[in-house]
């Protein structure tokens, strides 16, 4: 029997997945539970469309993350904080104050848990910071710190 899956099912497929399985399971698990409908012509052809409409929408997604990462890549922040005369400075720099900044400067909104830190920035000077746009997708943005007194 044909079913085509209206969600994931563990073992069996995915959401708009066109599978072949037993009679018995088909109409007393995957269609009573509504985890499926009967594989017939019309469900066929509407998963399939629904599936290339949800490709060309994952490609669109990627298109703009390709967009922003060039954009992140040509950016330039500026981010001044208190520092000592050797240019240690007194806080940190941390993605929350790196997003602020790029978001008031640039314009440019991106959730702060993109952006990639191994630590926080504790020295003044120019750093390169990398931001994921997409899977697979890094922007490299540049942050200056300066220090004041």
């Amino acid at each position: 029997m044909k079913v085509v899956l209206l969600e994931n099912v563990k073992n069996v497929g995915n959401k708009g997945d066109i599978v072949e399985v037993k009679d018995g399971y088909g109409r007393n698990f995957l269609i009573k539970t509504n985890k499926g409908v009967i594989g017939n012509k019309e469900n066929i052809a509407k998963a399939e469309k629904e599936k290339a409409e949800e490709a060309k929408k994952l490609e669109e997604e990627r298109q703009e993350a390709i967009a922003l990462a060039k954009k992140i890549d040509q950016t330039e922040i500026n981010i001044t904080e208190r520092a000592g005369e050797d240019g240690k400075l007194f806080g940190s720099v941390t993605s929350k104050d790196i997003t602020e900044a790029l978001e008031k400067q640039k314009g440019i909104k991106v959730d702060k848990r993109k952006v990639e830190l191994e630590m926080p920035i504790r020295n003044v000077g120019r750093i390169e910071v990398k931001i994921k746009t997409h899977q697979g997708i890094m922007g490299n943005l540049t942050v200056v710190v300066k220090g004041e007194a």
